[in-house]
Parts: structure tokens; C-alpha cells; sequence
């Protein structure tokens, strides 16, 4: 049995602690916002919250969270931070397929929840590493630009 917090709730578990905290997400839990993607934490698909920093869920074992926070997509509420990110994307558009997006997401909000005004350096670092197989980066780092205040378009 492992107990989790997961988006704000304790949840028990009967499931392995070697388990992929993506897997139970998504497999035992039904949060199906968080994505799989290579399954090696190279893609950044599976990115969720810990303890509001990001990480990669499919190469997380969830004997390894012990009581720290997992927030999901699903379970961002009503985080202003959140909402300013939400409402950039709607209004940028930075989606084609979408797949990576839930990963691209929360990156973004832990980047704006740690720093309020990034640099194009600084959104550059954070999204290192997750892959759009689409090719939106600049329409992704735009919408991040207007979520923090920042004129777009650079």
C-alpha cells in the first residue's frame, strides 16, 4: 500500500513502490492529462508537480514521493499563476497536436512560480528538454512571455 497526495487529496494505493508515478496516474487513477511520451524522461511529456517543482512522472517511482505534493494538470485549480499560463495559451495558440502540451504546461507554471519575470534565457533552460513534435517553440515561448507580462514576439 502506498499513500500519495495527489492534486490536493490523500490517496492509498495498492500498487508497487517501484511503480511509475505515471502509470498510476493514468492507469490506476484515471488522471489522463498527464501524457506518455518515451517513457525514459527525455521527452517531458509525463512532466507533473513536486512539491511545485517539475518532474518527469514516468521515470518517478512512487516509493520515491514518501509525502511530498503531486499536482496533475488536472488538479491545478485555481493557481493565478496557472490561470495567466491557461489564458496565454488560448489566447497564442501554441498547439498543434497538443500531445506535448500538458508537459509544457507545468513547466511553465513552475517557471513562473519561481520567477515572475523570465528572461528568453531562463524560458529557453526550463523547456529544455521537452520535445514538440510539432515544432511550436516559439508560439510556446510567446504564450509563457504574455503569461508573465512580457512583450511577445522576439
Amino acid at each position: 500500500m502506498v499513500v500519495l497526495n495527489i492534486n490536493n487529496k490523500t490517496v492509498n494505493l495498492d500498487v508497487s513502490e517501484d511503480m511509475p508515478l505515471l502509470w498510476v496516474l493514468r492507469d490506476v487513477m484515471g488522471l489522463t492529462g498527464t501524457k506518455y511520451g518515451c517513457g525514459i524522461g527525455e521527452c517531458g511529456a509525463c512532466t507533473v508537480h513536486l512539491d511545485g517543482k517539475p518532474v518527469r512522472s514516468c521515470s518517478l517511482p512512487v516509493g520515491a514521493i514518501g509525502e511530498k505534493s503531486v499536482i496533475t494538470i488536472e488538479g491545478l485549480g485555481s493557481d493565478p499563476v496557472a490561470q495567466k499560463i491557461l489564458d496565454a495559451w488560448s489566447e497564442k495558440q501554441p498547439t498543434q497536436c497538443g500531445f506535448c502540451q500538458p508537459g509544457q504546461i507545468m513547466t511553465a507554471i513552475a517557471l513562473l512560480h519561481e520567477q515572475e519575470k523570465p528572461t528568453k534565457e531562463e524560458i529557453n533552460r526550463a523547456l529544455s528538454g521537452h520535445i514538440c513534435r510539432c515544432g511550436m517553440y516559439q508560439r510556446i515561448r510567446n504564450a509563457i512571455k504574455i503569461a508573465a507580462g512580457s512583450i511577445d514576439d522576439e
